[in-house]
């Protein structure tokens, strides 16, 4: 009975595989200065993460990021944007929670899969913080973090991770271009119709925890 308890308990140490990761990456800026992706705006960031990994299918997430958008009006081939000639850069402080799926099962085993694609979702909170402020906005709000990576243990307990994300965004003044405007500064109306969004690129290197005890008889090799 002993033994059966014993071995039961190792199980279930077993099951709570917990994995903490840091990473560098870039933040990118999508809005009335930059309509569409422009690889130019990319600008550096940083995050740390803790995860549990529930199953070997599903993980969840939370997360601290950290760094810096911004964009220019010069940089684009609109006749309008470069007669406005505007640009901004504000920093980001962000955290999330997130739920990962894993397509390949991904369960950290000797003998197992040790590399997936997955996808990503979750819900954020964020705070930006402009260099310049030309209207009345809040600088933080909620988000909604959603992607696609790759893990990758390459040697136990280490793993690579390349991802690339998208934030939904509820306001129109990351980039401090908004329909809340002083008449006189008309350049500085934004598209009311759309929403700014960013996108973190990253690579993360994490370390998953294994140390476990198991009684005489009872393998831990998982």
């Amino acid at each position: 009975m002993i033994g059966f308890l014993l071995g039961a308990f190792c199980l279930q140490v077993k099951a709570q595989r917990i994995n903490i990761g840091a990473g560098l990456g870039g933040f990118n800026y999508k809005g009335d200065l930059s309509p569409a992706f422009n690889p130019r705006n990319y600008l550096p960031g940083g995050h740390l993460l803790f995860r549990y990994n529930v199953s070997p299918a599903v993980s969840l997430r939370v997360g601290g990021n950290f760094g810096v958008v911004g964009a220019k009006d010069s940089r684009s081939s609109d006749p309008f944007n470069q007669a406005r000639n505007a640009s901004f850069r504000s920093s980001i402080l962000e955290g999330d929670l997130i739920t990962e799926y894993n397509f390949l099962n991904y369960s950290q085993k000797r003998k197992a899969k040790n590399w997936t694609p997955y996808l990503f979702g979750g819900l954020g909170f964020y705070k930006f913080k402009p260099r310049t402020k030309t209207a009345d906005y809040k600088t933080a709000q909620m988000n909604i973090p959603f992607g696609a990576g790759v893990k990758w243990e390459f040697k136990r307990p280490w793993s690579l991770e390349f991802e690339f994300g998208t934030r939904k965004l509820f306001t129109d003044y990351l980039d401090d271009l908004g329909d809340n405007v002083p008449i006189s500064q008309k350049t500085r109306l934004g598209n009311p119709t759309t929403k700014d969004m960013y996108y973190y690129t990253s690579i993360t290197l994490s370390y998953t925890f294994y140390s476990i005890i198991c009684p005489p008889g009872f393998s831990n090799d998982y």
